[in-house]
Parts: structure tokens; sequence; C-alpha cells
């Protein structure tokens, strides 16, 4: 994701990134392993459903919750949370009312709050649903894997089936790249409560594009809980899934005979002497562009002027947001008849289109993931980009690659592989474009952050920063992205970061909200890696399988 950093009077000085100690393998990630051993669990218990029947309060506060009338839902659920422990005391209809309070604060983008709810429903009826299935929601937006994962299987195994339990699963196992086994979750979640609009949205994804496209039309043409920003994404979708099919045949197909290809990075300087990022030359319809290189953004966005003069086609107009304050730029998405990167070439691809000029001042962006079937290489100290096929899963042969430039309605339907030969790399969990990995700070439990070669530097948030170290006002540095400038701005005063098989000493780590993001994946990013420590390292990308290698490059230019 991209941002920038101005310096008024103090530069960032940088340290050394030194390779040795012990990976980072924290208890959490577990949750990696979790989608086997509850299958291999699963076949040994056999349980009769009977799906229970709510109290008529109960079952009014969730017609509100799902239909998205969060405020009369609090009051409802609290309502119920009065009536019950004024009376003879609390039992299962105030535990329940608790986990739909934590649901509604979790929409409402408070997930302290929602943790507060969760716990005291937790205590009314230990371990049982919902309240226990609610607790795992929580932990599971606050980047807590296994306990999320915990939640959701102590029930599970004693029998007490819950459809959100299923759907809970499904999450963990997308995130640790078992997505034929949150496929099949999420099919179970569906069969149990296929009227829980949170379920269908996540039930979509195992559709295929034409089936995805009748069940969204169904979806919108009712009431549901999704705020505006989500109604609005479905509807876009809408309009994409439309026009790929109308537009038929193989989307972003591969015209060359080559399954790999190298290539130049460009580099892109911030002032005569500093390096800000990579870049590659990628052709639109045969018009040239520069576009920064980077593993927090998704797709393809160029600017305007690009587009126009490769005669991109516009789909339909579409806002683009990132780091910033000031919501999203204005843009459409476009549809390219050839694009092509080395000699690689791809015809029929959607692109993203930016109105104005990046606020980095490049012609575009091409995020890492639009190459996820292939192995990708991104060799910053020889400067060499680099695409080979991924390791074909056992007895099957390799697939054709594509360029998933805005890949949707495809089902997945394959689980984690790792490959003999990528046994020493780093798993990581993947959200859409986002590659989150375990990191220590100052030998703090494992929290997430976001690989991003296209963010400035290394950065926490103020919440975790607080956790660790001592933070302070940060009058000096001003931090911009695609949503303009950030408001708030903090230094964390030592920092000792430590992911995969590295680690490097900070002092005054630069410290800002990513609560955006954070709510748009529905997770945690405690804080990102950026581009001032990745440009010494070779990275070595399968995002098919959620793996990450490291290595520290010998020959690094000046920064």
């Amino acid at each position: 994701m991209p941002h920038i950093l101005n310096r008024k009077t103090r530069l960032l000085l940088l340290c050394a990134l030194v390779a040795g100690g012990v990976a980072v393998m924290p208890p959490v990630l577990r949750a990696q392993d979790a989608a086997k051993k509850a299958a291999e669990q699963a076949k040994t218990v056999t349980c009769t459903v009977t799906k229970a029947t709510p109290s008529p309060p109960l079952a009014a506060a969730l017609v509100l919750y799902r239909t998205g009338k969060l405020d009369e839902a609090m009051v409802a659920y609290n309502a119920i949370i009065s009536a019950g422990t004024a009376g003879a005391g609390a039992g299962a209809d105030v535990a329940a009312a608790y986990a739909g309070l934590a649901r509604v604060y979790l929409k409402q983008e408070k997930p302290a709050e929602a943790y507060a709810a969760a716990m005291k429903g937790v205590a009314l009826t230990p371990n049982k649903p919902p309240a226990i299935v609610a607790l795992g929601e929580v932990n599971f937006r606050q980047g807590k894997f296994g306990e999320a994962e915990a939640s959701y299987l102590k029930p599970l195994m004693n029998c007490d089936v819950d459809a959100r339990e299923y759907l809970g699963l499904a999450q963990i196992y997308y995130a640790t790249s078992n997505n034929k086994r949150a496929s099949d979750a999420l099919k179970q979640a569906y069969k149990l409560d296929p009227d829980d609009p949170d379920i269908e949205r996540d039930y979509m994804d195992t559709l295929t594009r034409s089936e995805r496209l009748k069940f969204l039309k169904d979806y919108l043409s009712r009431q549901t809980n999704d705020d505006a920003e989500e109604h609005t994404g479905l509807q876009h979708e809408l309009s994409i899934l439309e026009d790929e099919i109308a537009k038929a045949g193989p989307h972003c197909r591969l015209t060359t005979k080559l399954t790999q290809t190298e290539t130049p990075l460009e580099i892109l300087r911030e002032d005569p002497v500093h390096i800000r990022g990579y870049g590659l030359r990628v052709k639109f319809n045969g018009a040239s562009a520069k576009l920064m290189l980077d593993t927090g953004a998704g797709g393809i966005l160029i600017d305007k002027k690009i587009a126009e003069k490769a005669g991109i086609k516009k789909v339909l107009e579409i806002e683009t947001k990132g780091i910033g304050d000031k919501g999203g730029t204005a843009g459409y998405l476009g549809f390219a008849d050839s694009i092509q990167i080395g000699d690689l070439e791809f015809q029929g691809c959607y692109v993203d289109v930016i109105n104005r000029g990046s606020v980095i001042g490049d012609e575009g962006l091409i995020g890492a993931d639009v190459f996820a079937s292939y192995l990708v290489d991104i060799d910053f100290p020889n400067t060499k980009f680099k695409l080979s096929q991924l390791p074909p899963y056992p007895d099957e042969a390799a697939a054709a690659p594509t360029l998933e430039s805005e890949p949707l309605g495809a089902p997945r339907l394959h689980d984690r592989y790792v490959a003999p030969e990528m046994k020493e790399y780093t798993r990581v969990f993947r959200f859409g474009h986002m590659l989150l990995i375990p990191t220590r700070v100052n030998d703090s439990p494992p929290m997430n952050f976001l690989i991003d070669t296209g963010a400035f530097d290394n950065s926490m948030t103020p919440l975790s920063a607080k956790q660790v170290t001592k933070i302070s006002g940060d009058d000096l540095d001003t931090i911009k992205g695609l949503s303009g400038q950030v408001k708030n701005v903090y230094v964390a005063h030592k920092a000792n970061l430590q992911f995969a098989r590295f680690r490097q000493n900070r002092e005054d780590l630069i410290t800002f909200s990513l609560d955006g993001m954070s709510d748009s994946i529905g997770t945690e990013i405690a804080g990102v890696l950026g581009f001032r420590m990745l440009f010494m390292l070779e990275i070595k990308i399968d995002y098919r399988d959620g793996l990450v290698d490291f290595t520290l490059g010998k020959n690094i230019p000046h920064q």
C-alpha cells in the first residue's frame, strides 16, 4: 500500500538488518495447520444437528442485526440482558444477547467493546455457542487466530453445532491458504443457516462465475447488514461479473508460450540521492508505463493519462482508497485488450484507473498479487524481477498461469501445499492481496505485520506500539497516501523487530493508525514492514500457498 514520508527537519536513519536467530513460529501459528487436524478429528465425530428456536425477543433482535439496523439491535440485545439479569438469574438468552451485542460492535468497528460483550456471554455459558463462537470472531478480528480456532473447534467437537463455527473456521482456512477446506466449511455453514448475510457473503466465494452472478443479484435485492461501502463494493462486483460474462472467453489469458520471465526492476527516486521504490515496465495496448511494484497493493492501478494514451475502455466508475484520512479518490475500472510484462503477454484484463496523479508521483502501481499463479521473485539487491512456475500439486499437472488483475467468482479448491524445495519458506497469512507475517516487537507475542514494498518504511499502529514501548507525538513527519494525509502521527521510541529469520533494531519508528485497512480485511494489522528495510532482501512469494522466503542481498544499493 503506497504511502510516503515528507521529512521536514529529521532524516530517518536506516538500521542494519541482521540474519540470524530463530524463525518466528508462535503458538498462534498452529492455526496454519489447524485445517488438517480439524478435518481428521471431524471424521471421528458424528453429530445430530437440531436447530434451536430462539425466544421471540432474541429472534426480533437477530432480524434487526441481519437487516443492518444496528442501533436498534443494540437496544434490543441490551433489553434482553437487563430483563434477564434483573429476573431469576442470567441464563442462555442473556448469553446469546451478549453474543449478538458483540457482533453488533464488530459491525460498528469497535473490537474492544465487542471483546467485553463476548467475554460476559462466555462467563455465563462457558465453552458453549453462541457466546464462545462470538468470542472466536472477536479474537479473529484482533489477529489472535489460535484463540479463534479453539473457540470454534471446542463446541463443535462436543456436538454443539453452530453455523458460525463453520464460518469462522472457513475464514481461518482462507487466511492459511487452505482453500478447499474453507470452501467445504462455508458450504456447511450455508446449509445450516442460509439466511445469515455474513455467511451468504462468504459463501459466494464457493460459486462459479455464473452461479455467483445469480446469487449476487438475489442478495442485493434484499435488505442485509452491509454497510454503505460493502454494498457499493458488491454492486461493483455485480457489474464486473456481468461484463466478464458478456465478454466471454478466458479472463486475462496468457498468449505467449513462455511460463517464466525475467525483467529489470527500475529505480524510483525520492530525490537524486534516495531510492523510494522499484518499478516494472508494463505495456498496456502497446503504451508503456513504469509502475511501482507494491506488495501492499492489489491489482493494477494506472494514471488517467496512461489509460487514455493506451485506449483503456471504461467499464464502471469506482473510488480507490489507501492510506490517509480523506476518503477515496475518484476513478474507474477499465479493460485492457493487452498487457505485456517482460516477455509475457496477456489479453483481456481489468485495471483500475485513478483520475488524478498518484501522490507518489508515479504512473501507477502494480500489486505483486497479480502474479499469484507464479512463484514471484523480487530481487531488490540485484534489481531483477523473475516469474517462474509454481511446483505442481501432487498428482496434478502444472496449471496454466494467468494474470490475476481482477480475479472474481472462481472456486478455490486446493489446500496449502509446501513443496520439498520450499520447506524453509515462512508461512504467512493471506487476506486477498495482503500478506501478514508474524512479527515480534521487543520480544512481544507475535503481531501480524503487512509485507509492503510500497510503504516508505517500517511502521506500527499506536495500539500495538503502546503494548511494547513508549510513543510520543510527531510534529516533524507528514504521511500521505492514496486517501490523502494522515492526521495523527506518532513515534515509537524503541522497536526490535523480529520476523522470519531476521531482526532489526529501530529507534523513532513512525506510528499511525491502520484501522481502515484492518477493518477492510476483518483482522488486525499491527504494523508494516516497508521498503527501507525490504530493499536489502530478495523476496520470493508463493501467493497460492501463503509462503514467503527472504534472503539478505550482497549488492545493496546506497539508500
